[in-house]
């Protein structure tokens, strides 16, 4: 088992370039896909995740091309030539654990008049699915589950399109099914009419999304949250469109910037950012931190002798970056309560579960519920304790954190980080340094 150990960790301070955002890097390289015309992703996220989606278009048919020493990439639209549906009609795609790559080719691919095999990673395979696909079947998809059903992998065969033009989908597990959905509705070639059944979570993500179908031409009408009309429209190339900073992966130093006293800056998401988690910001000024706020940068820090506030918070509307918020708990006066988070349930591992876990080895005293989970820190952190990551990203990068509460920790499985931010250790040493260097080596597996 490989892991890193970090030291225990007196301040924090510096600048940090964010790399692209995860949910725009895999929606714009859809949109791109399936647009008309060329388009320039300047600044695409190059980690596990995006590298899926790369490779499950090529399999589709679509090509594009990364251009030399830079993270930007040239994608060749099939809106047009091809249109409706991919250039290959027959793919067997496997997209590991990349839960927007899964949600969003669920829907195109069973729109696109083709035979395909979607599959993943064993946890994939046990996040649900069944919602995205009950709402695709109303509007004539054929989807086979060839293990349990509303779970992947899948078969998917060419829809057999009626009349109806309209489908319901259930909010309250996944914004990514209402995501995939919008996003592969163009592909029926007529107005389509989504309603949203009971409370829609994750909201800004869905945000996203309008926002980037709006900058390839499409613009949806919405009443609320609780229905969209997608009109009968092609996907047109802006020509060129740039990825903002990874607002999620901002939270971790914004985190260390209080926690380290900063100031630390990001760069690459702010005042103007159309990210929902660039309100991380706020519920860290809640808690005592100093805030400054530019067009596309944010800075964090805590006058010296301040002390972290507990808070009551609703996080419906920042589900990724609240996770950074339960390790913050950990140094903070009072009992923290995060609210509103039942899809950690079904994110990359149970975060519920595995946050309640991996703090408790601190010395947390924790209590889950379906949706929340309530953290009281102790009165001293336990040091060189050894945090398992799940195979989770987030758990690894949240946990980085304890080592700027004065007390050292061992990381399992730090490559993990590779889903989104593969050089994530290295940029939280340089604003973190140690007097010493954090050790890192493989053990053997037992």
């Amino acid at each position: 088992m490989e892991f890193l150990d970090l030291p225990a960790l007196s301040g924090a301070r510096g600048k940090v370039r964010l790399p692209g955002s995860k949910s725009i890097s895999n929606r714009m390289l859809l949109l791109a896909a399936l647009a008309q015309g060329e388009t320039l992703v300047k600044g695409l996220l190059d980690s596990d995740d995006t590298q899926v989606m790369l490779e499950s278009l090529t399999r589709l048919g679509v090509a594009w091309q990364r251009h030399p020493g830079s993270d930007d990439y040239s994608v060749h639209g099939i809106g047009g030539a091809f249109a409706p549906g991919f250039p290959v009609k027959h793919a067997e795609l496997f997209l590991g654990n990349a839960g927007t790559a899964f949600r969003s080719l669920t829907a195109a691919t069973a729109l696109a008049g083709g035979e395909y095999t979607l599959s993943g990673v064993a946890r994939m395979h046990e996040r649900p699915i069944g919602d995205l696909v009950d709402a695709l079947r109303q509007l004539g998809a054929q989807i086979t589950y060839l293990g349990n059903d509303g779970f992947p992998p899948l078969s998917i065969a060419p829809a057999r399109l009626g009349p109806v033009s309209a489908a319901t989908v259930k909010g309250n597990v996944s914004s990514q099914y209402l995501t995939g959905l919008l996003l592969s509705a163009p592909l029926l070639g007529r107005e389509v009419t989504l309603h949203v059944e009971g409370e829609l979570i994750s909201k800004p993500y869905v945000e996203i999304t309008l926002n980037l179908m709006q900058r390839f031409g499409i613009e949806v009408q919405r009443d609320g949250w609780q229905s969209f009309i997608i009109p009968h429209a092609v996907y047109r190339s802006p020509g060129e469109i740039e990825v903002e900073g990874d607002a999620s992966s901002a939270s971790y130093f914004l985190a260390a910037g209080a926690l380290g006293h900063g100031p630390v800056r990001v760069e690459g998401v702010g005042r103007n950012s159309i990210q929902g988690d660039v309100r991380f910001a706020e519920a860290l000024a809640r808690m005592g931190a100093e805030i400054g706020f530019g067009p596309n940068w944010i800075e964090s820090r805590l006058a010296c002798g301040g002390k972290l506030q507990a808070i009551d918070l609703d996080c419906n509307h920042i589900p990724d970056a609240a996770m950074t918020l339960a390790v913050l708990a950990l140094s903070a006066e009072g009992v923290t309560t995060l609210r509103n988070i039942a899809s950690w349930r079904v994110k990359e591992t149970d975060r519920i579960a595995a946050m309640a876990t991996e703090l408790r080895k601190v010395g947390a005293t924790v209590e889950e519920g379906a949706d929340y989970i309530r953290i009281t820190p102790p009165a001293k952190l336990i040091p060189n304790a050894v945090i398992d990551t799940y195979d989770d990203h987030r758990m690894a990068m949240c946990f980085s954190l304890i080592s700027l509460s004065g007390v050292p920790v061992r990381i399992n499985e730090p490559k993990c980080v590779a889903k989104t931010f593969p050089t994530y250790f290295d940029v939280f040493k340089a604003i973190a340094p140690a007097s010493g260097t954090p050790g890192s080596r493989a053990s053997p597996d037992l």
